[in-house]
């Protein structure tokens, strides 16, 4: 079977928040970036799913050059080759152009699987994984947090409000992992080793044949107009040494006078 997984490299969810000076964007001047949670989900199925029907796991990422970090991590979980679509054509991209750069590379190769992450931590947006699966005519299951095969269909299990919702469906698909999916490995040190070896292809917009109007800044449907850190919480206030009764009145006149929720 041949396995895509695509990944997004993203701020570690421990790090300190700062916003740039444009006020539009992250300072990244002191932020650690990591392999997005949910997508480690989508890479720790696409290799259990080699190992149980042989195959090859390919992984993806859009981004600059610290990218190829986030992809030798992959190899080093034990995917067998990764793409690192890199171009300055694709900055600034939003969720459509992203979908549009990772489609024109997945097209070609023909896999029977394409696996995601149900969304990337940081934007939140879960739009990459259905946009792909449109763009190249694929059907699509999300938020998935179980998955069984029988030759080449498969069973999904999903998650949905009050409930839990069973897909049934034959191969090619594409498929976005939720947290309880699997749980993922951790690198060995000889799968460590061995990435070195492997193969980290990096293209670009013109080798995809992509329009650079319809991706990167020019193409950008949406943009970020300004970020903005939670106000600081102010100190909290204890009541003792009060009688139940009175202490209850008070709690009811600080939540309608003060923090004003009633």
């Amino acid at each position: 079977m041949k396995i895509a997984v695509c990944i997004k490299q993203v701020p570690d969810t421990e790090t300190k928040v700062k916003i740039a000076a444009d006020g539009r964007s992250l300072d990244e001047s002191s932020v650690t970036f990591v392999v997005s949670p949910y997508d480690e989900y989508a890479v720790e199925e696409a290799l259990r799913v080699r190992d149980q029907q042989g195959g090859e796991v390919v992984a993806f990422s859009v981004g600059e050059e610290r990218v190829a970090s986030a992809l030798r991590t992959i190899l080093a979980m034990g995917a067998d080759r990764a793409v690192h679509l890199k171009d300055a054509a694709f900055q600034g991209s939003d969720a459509l152009g992203l979908s549009r750069i990772l489609a024109a590379a997945l097209k070609g190769e023909g896999f029977d699987l394409i696996l995601f992450g149900k969304q990337a931590v940081g934007t939140d947006r879960g739009q990459v994984g259905p946009r792909v699966a449109e763009l190249l005519g694929l059907p699509h299951v999300s938020v998935v947090t179980h998955l069984a095969w029988e030759g080449n269909r498969f069973t999904a299990q999903r998650e949905i409000e009050g409930a839990h919702e069973i897909v049934e469906g034959a191969l090619p698909v594409v498929l976005t992992a939720q947290k309880g999916l699997n749980e993922p490995r951790y690198a060995s040190l000889k799968g460590i080793l061995a990435a070195k070896k492997k193969e980290l292809r990096v293209v670009g917009a013109a080798e995809l044949g992509l329009d650079p109007a319809s991706i990167g800044a020019a193409g950008a449907r949406t943009r970020w107009e300004k970020l903005e850190l939670p106000p600081a919480r102010s100190a909290g206030k204890i009541l003792k040494d009060m009688d139940p009764s009175a202490a209850a009145a008070e709690l009811v006149r600080l939540l309608r006078q003060e923090a004003k929720v009633i």
